[in-house]
């Protein structure tokens, strides 16, 4: 089933925007496939999502001033546990997309993520999905979250 059109509006920064139809706020980053990442059919490889779901978490921690290099250096570790991808309209290469990311569920020593890319020139919801993580520290012993990590779910900025 698809799901409701994503429309975009835009806010004072405008690295976030709100989705009309749902008012969920989203970080928003901008993404061109490369011929790399399409496959013999000519549109991109399935697990490249994941890529790009990357590309999106970390520019949202970068622009809260939280990027991956200072998390790890301060002793929290966040591989991924569980994914969930859903494909809806393919992209094909030089492509432009747009990566909405956002804070999903958080609990003791999980955290989530939720996506949402769209295709730049029509706004056609290319794929949704979430990465879940989990907190550990450098010997990979589940830890709870850092305080920053949780500030930053509590204070990213939610309808």
């Amino acid at each position: 089933m698809r799901p409701r059109p994503f429309i975009p509006e835009f806010l004072e920064n405008p690295c976030y925007v709100r989705d009309v139809n749902s008012g969920k706020i989203w970080h928003r980053c901008e993404l061109r496939t490369l011929y790399v990442d399409t496959d013999r059919s000519q549109v991109v490889y399935h697990a490249n999502y994941l890529k790009y779901f990357e590309f999106g978490r970390a520019s949202l921690m970068r622009e809260a001033a939280y990027p991956y290099k200072m998390i790890e250096a301060s002793g929290y570790i966040y591989p991924i546990i569980k994914t969930e991808l859903n494909y809806f309209s393919p992209l094909f290469y030089d492509d432009l997309m747009y990566i909405h990311t956002r804070p999903g569920k958080i609990e003791m020593v999980k955290l989530q993520f939720d996506y949402l890319i769209t295709k730049a020139d029509d706004g056609d919801i290319s794929c949704t999905g979430f990465t879940r993580h989990c907190a550990v520290n450098g010997k990979n012993i589940p830890v709870e979250i850092d305080q920053k990590t949780i500030n930053l779910w509590n204070e990213f900025p939610h309808s």
